[in-house]
């Protein structure tokens, strides 16, 4: 069997600041030790359960976070960005998902770092009238595969909202509960860790015994995108088939998730373009 990980940085235990995040800041290496070490855990207990390889997307920023190093043989890294299907690259193939490190959508009161893809150029994103936070985005991507997400780790607020909504069946840990958007608590590393072994044996024993199922959208999918700004709609609305709905919103179809998915990424990376130009 494989398993596959996707791997963010927000929802991890203790990471609260923006220099946690960054490549520069001064706590972007404590950051990394903490991903590395709870995607082991996981790793580790999937491993223990019978799968044998255990594919891992490091899916924060540059996609550049994980320590190699301290993965062992049986884990496969997938790094470096742009690369297609963002943070659900490498998944096709697996037997099931497991999200870890995961936020709530932009606009989420109290929840840690609230953003969805692309804190700098989207307000909000909607697939088929639902707004989706990275959570949902990622598991209708998988689901398409029929891939079921089995287990999610991170924000309380993503949890007890879109999780528990969506897929009641998926296993929750909570890494940390927000004060604000740069304040939270966190139990200890050890009994975060201990309830995320245990969280992943339950898991994948629901997933055995036919106790989860992929998460589907219907198709073809409406995709709807506000952005930050009107002028990223005003690039985003050169895509061909797509329509401006308001100063900020462009809407599009697309046959797929998948092809919805690749989509939003390129309009992501033309509203990065825009605000480059500008910066000039």
């Amino acid at each position: 069997m494989r398993a596959f990980i996707s791997v963010d940085l927000e929802g991890m235990p203790f990471i609260v600041s923006p220099q946690h995040l960054v490549e520069k800041g001064a706590l972007y290496n404590e950051a990394r030790k903490i991903a590395t070490e709870i995607t082991l855990t996981a790793a580790d207990a999937l491993h223990r359960e019978g799968f044998e390889e255990v594919i891992v997307a490091d899916s924060h920023g540059p996609m550049v976070n994980l320590i190699p190093e301290e993965l062992p043989e049986y884990v496969y890294l997938v790094r470096g960005y742009p690369r297609p299907m963002a943070m659900v690259a490498g998944a096709e193939g697996c037997d099931v998902a497991l999200f870890l490190g995961y936020h709530a959508k932009a606009g989420t009161a109290y929840g840690i770092f609230d953003h969805t893809y692309s804190g700098a150029n989207v307000g909000k994103l909607e697939l088929n009238d639902i707004e989706v936070s990275e959570f949902l985005l990622n598991g209708f991507a998988v689901g398409h595969f029929n891939i079921p997400v089995i287990l999610v780790g991170g924000d309380e607020k993503l949890l007890e909202e879109d999780v528990e909504k969506f897929t009641p069946w998926a296993e929750r840990v909570v890494f940390k509960e927000a004060f604000s958007r740069y304040s939270a608590i966190s139990p200890s590393m050890k009994k975060i860790k201990k309830e995320l072994e245990n969280s992943v044996f339950r898991a994948v024993e629901k997933y055995k015994n036919g106790g989860t199922k992929p998460l589907k959208l219907d198709y073809p999918v409406r995709v709807r995108l506000t952005y930050n700004n009107s002028g990223m709609a005003d690039v985003g609305e050169l895509l061909p088939g797509a329509r401006r709905i308001d100063g900020k919103t462009v809407e599009f179809e697309a046959k797929d998730i998948i092809e919805a998915y690749k989509a939003f990424q390129l309009l992501v990376f033309a509203a990065t373009g825009v605000t480059s130009i500008l910066r000039r």
